[in-house]
């Protein structure tokens, strides 16, 4: 029996480390070809040493994929390597992880410009070419539980929910050329994983989780065995797998005429007030029911 993705055309981006290097060696366990894109071509290189250990093909790429030129370019490497491009993942990332007030607006930009302008860059390469060549391939963009909010990553949380509805929007609009667009929320011990911290703002070790136990559902849904997958986001990795809710409204209020602020005043608490959502990956219970108030200064 073959592999469940033989013969498939694969690019990873980040794909020198960590879970990029995960994905990039799981999918070639599946029988994939697959070019490890990386900004360090050395690290990107021993990947597909390993690769080729496995006995399957790769390749690297140094491509910048922060631009549209870049992208064609690590696009083009993939087609003229293996003659196609059937999966597109976009895993590339960094954190400069910094509280709201003193975070830098080149903080701000930096993890914007790869998360968020690289996934768009890739994206739209690869489905360039899918559409050209009647490749019906897929898109898999990394989003992380980042986007419910985390201490001192506003960037990165930013970045996380852009590429969530980025995907939601590219699974509608790809759909017509037989393009599916998924994300990845994956879990696995990294350079990245070790700048966690938690609610209370300190630095959490945590256990470790291998990046490849990432590798099994990302080869499913790459397949063909989920060409019905499509504008879906999952928590993968460790020992879940774990389907994202879409964003959506949950409670409400309807009146006609519209709402006076009187009215307001009188039902929304009791109505909605009651239900208001928790922060943060953590989840803790609704902590400013009694007013969201400054700290006092310290003397």
């Amino acid at each position: 029996m073959s592999a469940i993705l033989e013969g498939k055309a694969a690019v990873v981006t980040g794909g020198g480390r960590g879970i990029g290097k995960g994905h990039c060696l799981q999918l070639a366990k599946n029988g994939a070809m697959v070019v490890v894109n990386d900004i360090d071509l050395e690290e990107a290189e021993k990947v597909v040493a390993e690769i080729k250990e496995l006995g399957a093909k790769a390749t690297a790429c140094k491509a910048d994929i922060t631009s549209i030129e870049g992208a064609e370019t690590l696009v083009a490497h993939c087609v003229k390597e293996f003659g196609k491009i059937d999966i597109m993942v976009n895993n590339a990332g960094i954190a400069k992880d910094r509280t709201f007030m003193k975070m830098t607006i080149d903080e701000f930009d930096a993890v914007m410009n790869v998360h968020v302008r690289g996934t768009f860059c890739c994206a739209q390469a690869a489905a360039k070419s899918m559409k050209e060549t009647g490749t019906e391939g897929v898109i898999i963009n990394t989003a992380s539980a980042a986007q419910f909010g985390n201490f001192g990553q506003t960037n990165y949380s930013a970045a996380k929910g852009a590429i969530t509805s980025m995907t939601f929007t590219m699974a509608m609009e790809l759909s017509r050329y037989g393009i599916r667009v998924n994300a990845v929320s994956p879990a696995g011990t990294t350079r990245m994983s070790d700048t966690f911290k938690g609610a209370d703002g300190k630095l959490h070790k945590m256990p470790f989780i291998d990046p490849e136990l990432n590798g099994p559902m990302l080869a499913y849904i790459c397949s063909d065995e989920g060409k019905y997958i499509t504008g879906q986001v999952f928590g993968i990795g460790a020992n879940r797998v774990w389907l994202l809710d879409h964003p959506k409204y949950s409670v409400g209020m309807l009146k006609d005429g519209g709402w006076s602020l009187e009215d307001i005043k009188k039902n929304f608490k009791k109505a909605i007030g009651n239900r208001l959502e928790s922060l943060g990956i953590q989840k803790a219970p609704y902590p400013y029911y009694d007013g969201v108030k400054a700290k006092p200064k310290k003397s």
